[in-house]
């Protein structure tokens, strides 16, 4: 049974930094290219940045520059370190394999940029 745990998440000033992470078990991480979704309220979730297999990164343009996407094989962990925090990047933030899984879907994690 596939689980995937986010956490990280919080309440931070518009400007400031926070680090997610996503702990998976049942799961190789390894073979897998992952991804970092959110949904803020009132919207679609969407695909924020995306890792492949052997590293290679993609993010949406609106993250790109501030936004960080990791792996840790060793660890099944996948990480998204986020910086320069917008108001606009409120969500439930969430792991996934990319493309997502339907039955793969955690709770994830809020993150609220507010002042």
């Amino acid at each position: 049974q596939v689980q995937l745990v986010e956490s990280g998440g919080g309440l931070v000033q518009p400007g400031g930094s926070l680090r997610l992470s996503c702990a998976g078990s049942g799961i190789i991480f390894s073979i897998y290219n992952m991804g970092w979704y959110r949904q803020a309220p009132g919207k679609q979730r969407e695909l924020v940045a995306r890792i492949s297999s052997t590293g290679s990164t993609s993010y949406i343009n609106s993250v790109k520059g501030r936004f960080t996407i990791s792996r840790d094989n060793a660890k099944n962990a996948v990480y998204l370190q986020m910086n320069s925090l917008k108001p606009e990047d409120t969500a439930v933030y969430y792991c996934n394999e990319y493309p997502a899984m339907s039955a793969y879907w955690g709770q994830g994690t809020q993150v609220t940029v507010s002042s």
